[in-house]
């Protein structure tokens, strides 16, 4: 697209799974200097691979995004190599529980998806704001879900870590606006992948008494376009409000749905 990303440090977190690879091969695309962190280094290793075959020029770091302590060491570390951190795509998160309402919702599961979907963006923002701010330029993407848009039955936990990152990012996109630094939300609506697949399709049609291709038409019936989001929507939203393009764009949700927030 030549959205003028190139060369640009771009930190992608949960870059081996769900919709990290296609975030993380779109960027390379665009010739982005790429740091992929996530927990699961077998699969960050396969990644960096295939994108260093493609003469993408990437770094990869384990990190646990709801570890405060490891996010300061790793974006300091990355820092003290590179200089800066130009963008920030926050693409690590969990599903948390499907078709659960919510009395019927653990303490503790609601608490592992609030901590890895809400607090690892937070740690994630904290690290890298400063020198962001300190440079007069930055971009932060946090990847959302429009279920923080609209509510959803049998998602209750999933929708309150989602709608808590919105809450965080319209704020500091507020407060980091004077220093040029972007804050947005892209909103992806339900996603096919093997996350989709392999975890929702399947509790859905257990709790729904329905099957796996009928839960697939549903969900598409429910948007305007009449079909699933696919991953490369999702990273193309990315880069769209990573770069300059969307300059005067800051505190936005962005859905990626097909529709189905607006109807």
């Amino acid at each position: 697209m030549h959205l003028g990303l190139h060369d640009n440090i771009v930190l992608v977190t949960g870059g081996a799974k769900g919709m990290g690879p296609a975030i993380a091969r779109a960027f390379g695309r665009e010739g982005a200097r790429l740091m992929l962190l996530g927990r699961d280094m077998a699969a960050l290793d396969i990644l960096r691979a295939e994108l260093s075959d493609a003469e993408v020029f990437v770094e990869t770091y384990q990190c646990d995004v709801t570890n405060a302590a490891e996010v300061d060491q790793v974006v300091a570390g990355i820092v003290a190599a590179h200089g800066r951190i130009d963008v920030l795509v926050n693409a690590a998160g969990g599903t948390g529980p499907v078709g659960a309402t919510a009395w019927e919702t653990s303490p503790e599961a609601f608490d592992e998806i609030v901590t890895l979907n809400l607090n690892g963006c937070f740690h994630m923002m904290r690290a890298v704001l400063p020198g962001m701010i300190a440079r007069r330029y930055g971009k932060i993407v946090n990847v959302g879900g429009t279920f923080g848009l609209k509510g959803r039955a049998g998602r209750m936990a999933y929708s309150a870590s989602k709608w808590g990152l919105r809450g965080v990012t319209k704020s500091t996109a507020i407060e980091a606006g004077p220093y040029n630094v972007n804050v947005n939300y892209v909103a992806p609506g339900m996603v096919d992948g093997p996350r989709f697949r392999e975890r929702v399709m399947p509790e859905m049609a257990r709790t729904r008494g329905i099957s796996e291709d009928d839960v697939v038409a549903e969900h598409a019936a429910e948007y305007a376009l009449r079909r699933i989001s696919t991953d490369i929507d999702i990273a193309n939203a990315c880069l769209f409000l990573a770069s300059d393009v969307s300059r005067q764009i800051t505190g936005v949700d962005l859905p990626v749905d097909g529709g189905w927030a607006a109807l």
